[in-house]
């Protein structure tokens, strides 16, 4: 039996083992559960402090973000807008540019073809010269020989005036005279003879020269007649090579210049030209291509029959300009002005003749190397927007793994307090049972403590005789005891306490 007190009214009161167990087990669920409902709402507020601190810093990682992105948004849009002005006003000067040397080609092609004009005039007008000479000549000549035929003929007269009357005298002087005249008029002739075979060979060595140079011609025509259409583009294409290599040393160190060798895509251009800066940003880059035909081709093809390709094979290898060198349509004037702006059609796209290769790479370099400032700083924004896009990214990634890790850890705490409430209800079973079997053994302690001898043995005689015979002689055995003992009493004073007298150890003795 164990004692237990009362914290209120201070009584003691004695329980057994069952019920001071149930007790116990009593008070310990009782802790139990509040400790486990301690522990889940404490867990629970510490959750939520750690989740409301993560979404403050979220929060303000999102504000800054935010600022630091309409920062840069509004310095990329002022750096646009500076750099469409330097573009725009460097639109303006090139403009300017091209109509001046388009009004010096002008000037220049006029002076060309006044200067022609004017050796042309001084040629005809040296052939006329010749011309009147010879017939200036010939007219002499003739005025000469009359007149020398004239003055024999009046010395002949006055000879024979003089002779008609010395005739047979002077008939010897007379025949030597005119032997004389005779050999002077052969000798005019023969000088005259002389003089038209002179110019007669003159102008037999200038039809033999025009006869070389239309032999050349045709010579060359049918050279170029008898070479195909590739190997006049190439011949082309060596032609601007050499023309670039002459300038690379020099020029153009930072530059590649070199055939376009990759058909992945199903087509490829003819050269492309690449510079780069110091820093290694690229500057400038143009695609080239080459076209070249026979003169006597059945087969004629203008410039804007290649504009298409060679505005794909641009787009295609990255490349911002693209310019097609060409010899096609000799006879246009549009062509053959100079270099011929086709953005019209496609962007950033010209037409030039060999001659303006060089021109035209220099003029958009130069172009270029205005602009390779803005180049660089659209760089240097370019690197910053992918560094605050990284930084979007990598904050996305660490929200998407919070919330990840929040849910898992959620659900994990969900599931502890699952299974801390399945663990309370099968202990609140647990506490049922042991209550109900504490109960049981109550009740079944409550029969026992009320079971008597008159219960077993009421309605049965045969026990109930039994039970009183054993009660009768277990009394007269008492009664011989009760004299016994009384007449040891005597002398033994009895316990004022029990009332009975103190036991000693002689009575078995």
């Amino acid at each position: 039996m164990n004692e237990l007190k009362c914290p209120h009214c201070g009584k003691v009161f004695q329980v057994d083992e069952s019920g001071y167990d149930a007790l116990v087990r009593q008070v310990h669920d009782h802790e139990f559960d509040e400790a486990v409902r301690d522990r889940a709402e404490r867990v629970k507020s510490e959750m939520q402090v750690e989740t409301a601190q993560k979404e403050a810093q979220i929060a303000e990682l999102q504000a800054r973000l935010e600022a630091e992105r309409d920062k840069q948004t509004a310095e990329r849009e002022l750096a646009l807008a500076k750099q469409q002005e330097q573009i725009a006003q460097l639109r303006h000067e090139l403009e300017a540019q091209q109509e001046r040397q388009e009004v010096e080609k002008q000037l220049a092609l006029s002076q060309q073809q006044e200067q022609q004009a004017a050796d042309q005039q001084k040629q005809q007008q040296r052939i006329a010269e010749l011309e009147q000479a010879l017939a200036t000549e010939r007219e002499k000549q003739t005025m000469e020989r009359e007149l020398a035929l004239a003055k024999q003929q009046e010395r002949i007269a006055e000879l024979e005036h003089s002779l008609a009357s010395e005739r047979e005298k002077q008939q010897t002087q007379v025949q030597l005279a005119v032997q004389e005249v005779q050999n002077s008029a052969q000798a005019a002739a023969l000088k005259q003879r002389e003089r038209e075979i002179e110019l007669a060979e003159q102008l037999k060595a200038k039809d033999q020269l025009i006869l070389v140079r239309e032999r050349e011609i045709e010579n060359m025509r049918e050279m170029k007649s008898k070479m195909t259409v590739k190997i006049l583009g190439e011949t082309l294409e060596q032609h601007c090579e050499v023309e670039f290599n002459k300038l690379r040393a020099t020029a153009f160190r930072n530059a590649q210049f070199g055939k376009d060798n990759d058909a992945s895509e199903g087509t490829k251009g003819d050269y492309i030209y690449r510079e780069f800066t110091d820093t290694g940003a690229e500057l400038i880059s143009i695609m080239f291509e080459m076209k070249n035909e026979a003169d006597d081709s059945t087969h004629k093809k203008k410039n804007e029959d290649h504009f298409k390709k060679l505005d794909r094979d641009r787009t295609t290898k990255g490349c911002e300009y693209a310019v097609l060198v060409s010899m096609l349509e000799p006879e246009s004037d549009l062509y053959n002005q100079g270099i011929v702006d086709v953005s019209y059609a496609y962007d950033k796209m010209y037409v030039i003749r060999p001659q303006f290769f060089i021109p035209m790479i220099t003029l958009l370099r130069n172009a270029a190397l205005d602009a390779a400032q803005y180049k660089d700083e659209l760089e240097l924004q370019r690197q910053q927007n992918i560094d605050v896009s990284n930084f979007e990214s990598s904050l996305e990634d660490f929200k998407e793994k919070f919330g990840k890790n929040y849910r898992l850890a959620s659900d994990k705490f969900q599931k502890a307090i699952d299974e801390i409430d399945k663990s309370i209800d099968h202990l609140n079973k647990i506490k049922d049972n042991l209550l109900g079997s504490e109960r049981n053994l109550r009740l079944a302690n409550d029969k026992a403590e009320a079971l008597s001898v008159k219960r077993l043995t009421r309605g049965n005689p045969t026990m109930k005789a039994k039970f009183a015979a054993l009660e009768a002689g277990e009394s007269d055995d008492a009664a011989s005891e009760a004299s016994k003992s009384s007449k040891s009493a005597k002398a033994v004073p009895a316990d004022p306490e029990t009332g009975s007298a103190p036991e000693t150890g002689t009575s078995d003795e």
